[in-house]
C-alpha cells in the first residue's frame, strides 16, 4: 500500500503516535553525535504538550518557532500538533523588521527561539520588540540556560521536564480543515503572505514525496538545511517519519558539512537546491568524500539545467531526481523517479504526485490544447486552506474550478512529464512576441564560461521590453556579452536572443534560496548595460 493511502485522514499528532507504537526503537533524527528515536521524540512531545497546555495555550493558539535545524523544533512542532495549536516557522535569520511583521502578522502568542546565532542574541533581539507585540506572551529558550529568567521567558529543556507525567488537554482536531502551520512565502513578488496548511494538505504531499523517490526505512536524508521551509517540514520532516526513515539535521550548512554529513552518517538520500549541489561538485574537485552510502540525490527549490543533473549524477555517483514544489501546495507538486529515463529526470519536473491534478491554461485564462505552453494550476490533496487573513488573495489565488494558479508556465510532454519554462510575471514582450526567459537561459547556461544566468526584461521605448541576459561567469573564465549573444543566435530566434548582457558577481536571493527577479531587474536598467 502506496504511503498515500496508508495515512490518509490522520493527524500529525496520531501519525507519530503511531510510529512510535510500531517502532519505538527506530532512529528518527541524527543530530551531532545524537541518535533521537521516534519512541523519544513522541515522550519529548508529550512532556512540551503539558508543558505548554500549563502556560495556558489552547487550542487554535499560534506558536512561532525560531529554530535552525534541531531536534527541539521537531519535538515543538509535534507538541503542537497534540494541542491543535498552529505553528509559525520562521526563519532565525530574519531581520527584525521581518520577523516582528511575521509575529505580529500571525497573532502569535508564543515563540521557541534559539538563545543566540552567530554571536546574534535572540532573547535581547524579542526583547527590544516585545512592547510592539502584545499578544506574544511567552518565549521558551533552546539553548544552555545561562540568562535571567524575566517573567514569561522559559527555558525549553526544563518546560519540557515539567510536564513528564502530567496530563493536558488532547484536542479534537479536522485534519482536512483546522489550520496546523501558518508559513510564510519568500516575498520576492512584495509583502510576504501567510499560507493555512492543514494537517491533511502536510501529510499528504510528504507521503506523495516518499513514494515518488521510494523511500523506505533503510534510508537516512541528508541535506535539509531549513526546517521553516515546507521542503525541510515536509518531504525532511514527515517523510521520514511516514517511511520509518531517519533525517540528519545539520548544525552548519554549505558543501563542506553537507559532505561530511554523507560520510559520517551513511546517508543515503540527498536533498538539495541547484545552489547546494553546485558547491559540492566544486568542492569535490578539491577534496575528495567517501560518499559510497548515497544512492540518490532530489533537486529541489529551482528550474534545473540538464548540465547540472549530468554532472551532479556523476560528482556523487548517484541516481539523480528532480521536484516542483511551492508553499501553496504545502511542497512538492510534481517529481522525476529514480525508475525514470535519464532524459526524463534531466529534463523535466517529474509527473504529479499522488493524487494531485495539473491543468495548463492559456494566459488568457482559458483552458490550454495540449502540447502548448501555459500556466500550471493545481488542484488536489495538498492546496493551502488559504492566505492567513487575506480573502481577497485567496479568492484571486484560484480558478472557478477551484484550482490554484501557480503563477508558472510549464508544458506536459508527451511522457505526461511537467517541463517547466518560467513565471508567469516574467514573460518579457518583446516587439509583440512572449519570450520565455528559461528558454533564453537553458541556451545560455550551455556556455562553458557561464556559472549562472537569469533573463529578466527592461522597459525599453522601442521594443516594449528589452531583453537582458545577467549573467554570472565561472571563476576565471573570460567572455564578452558579444558571444553571449553570438552563441544565443546559434539555436534561437533572433527576437529571443538578449539585447542586452550584464555580468555580477552573484545573483541576489531570497533566504530561501530564489532569486530575486525584481532586484535583477533594477540593476539591469539601460544605465547598466555592459555588452
Amino acid at each position: 500500500m502506496s504511503f498515500v493511502h496508508r495515512f490518509e485522514g490522520l493527524t500529525l499528532a496520531a501519525v507519530l503516535a503511531n510510529r512510535a507504537t510500531s517502532d519505538p526503537n527506530g532512529a528518527y533524527l541524527r543530530y551531532r553525535q545524537d541518535v533521537v528515536t521516534f519512541g523519544q521524540v513522541e515522550l519529548q512531545a508529550e512532556a512540551l504538550a503539558a508543558g505548554l497546555a500549563n502556560l495556558g495555550l489552547e487550542q487554535g493558539d499560534r506558536m512561532a518557532l525560531v529554530l535552525p535545524p534541531c531536534p527541539e523544533f521537531v519535538v515543538s512542532m509535534f507538541a503542537a500538533a497534540k494541542l491543535g495549536l498552529v505553528i509559525v516557522p520562521l526563519n532565525p535569520r530574519l531581520t527584525s523588521a521581518e520577523l516582528q511583521y511575521a509575529l505580529r502578522h500571525s497573532g502569535a502568542m508564543c515563540a521557541v527561539t534559539i538563545e543566540q546565532i552567530d554571536g546574534l542574541h535572540y532573547l535581547e533581539l524579542f526583547e527590544e520588540f516585545t512592547q510592539q507585540l502584545p499578544e506574544l506572551r511567552h518565549l521558551i529558550a533552546v539553548g544552555q540556560g545561562d540568562f535571567w529568567f524575566d517573567e514569561g521567558v522559559f527555558q525549553f529543556q526544563e518546560l519540557m521536564s515539567s510536564g513528564v507525567g502530567r496530563d493536558y488537554p488532547v484536542a479534537t482536531v479536522d485534519p482536512d480543515n483546522a489550520c496546523f502551520a501558518l508559513v510564510y512565502t519568500s516575498g520576492t513578488m512584495g509583502k510576504p503572505k501567510g499560507v493555512e496548511l492543514s494537517h491533511t494538505n502536510l501529510i499528504s504531499v510528504a507521503a506523495g514525496t516518499a513514494d515518488a523517490i521510494g523511500l523506505s526505512a533503510e534510508d537516512r536524508i541528508i541535506g535539509v538545511t531549513a526546517l521553516f521551509h515546507l521542503w525541510g517540514l515536509g518531504p525532511g520532516i514527515l517523510s521520514s517519519l511516514l517511511a520509518g526513515a531517519s533525517i540528519v539535521l545539520l548544525s552548519e550548512v554549505g558543501a563542506g558539512p553537507t559532505l561530511n554529513g554523507i560520510d559520517q552518517h551513511d546517508a543515503t538520500v540527498h536533498y538539495g537546491m541547484p545552489t547546494l549541489f553546485l558547491e559540492e561538485i566544486a568542492e569535490l574537485e578539491v577534496s575528495d568524500r567517501d560518499l559510497s552510502s548515497l544512492r540518490l540525490a532530489v533537486i529541489a527549490g529551482a528550474p534545473v539545467r540538464p548540465e547540472l543533473v549530468e554532472k551532479l549524477s556523476e560528482a556523487l555517483g548517484v541516481l539523480v531526481t528532480t521536484a516542483y514544489s511551492l508553499t501553496e501546495t504545502a511542497s512538492t507538486v510534481s517529481a522525476s523517479c529514480p525508475a525514470d529515463t535519464f532524459e526524463q529526470r534531466c529534463l523535466s519536473a517529474g509527473r504529479p504526485i499522488g493524487e494531485t491534478r495539473l491543468r495548463l491554461l492559456e494566459l488568457d485564462g482559458s483552458e490550454l490544447f495540449p502540447d502548448g505552453v501555459g500556466q500550471i494550476t493545481v488542484s488536489g490533496a495538498g492546496v493551502m486552506l488559504g492566505y492567513y487573513r487575506q480573502p481577497r488573495e485567496t479568492m484571486a489565488a484560484f480558478d472557478e474550478d477551484g484550482y490554484f494558479l501557480t503563477g508558472d508556465l510549464g508544458f506536459l510532454d508527451e511522457n505526461g512529464c511537467l517541463r517547466l519554462v518560467g513565471r508567469l510575471k516574467d514573460v518579457i514582450i518583446r516587439s509583440g512576441f512572449n519570450v520565455y526567459p528559461r528558454e533564453v537561459e537553458t541556451r545560455i547556461e550551455a556556455h562553458p564560461a557561464v556559472q549562472e544566468v537569469v533573463v529578466v526584461g527592461v522597459p525599453d521605448e522601442l521594443l516594449g521590453e528589452a531583453i537582458c541576459a545577467c549573467i554570472v561567469p565561472i571563476e576565471g573564465a573570460i567572455v564578452t556579452g558579444q558571444e553571449v549573444m553570438d552563441w544565443c543566435r546559434e539555436t534561437l530566434a533572433d527576437d529571443k536572443v538578449p539585447d542586452f548582457v550584464r555580468f555580477i558577481d552573484e545573483l541576489p536571493r531570497t533566504d530561501t534560496g530564489q532569486v530575486r527577479r525584481t532586484d535583477l531587474s533594477r540593476l539591469a536598467q539601460p544605465e547598466g548595460q555592459s555588452v
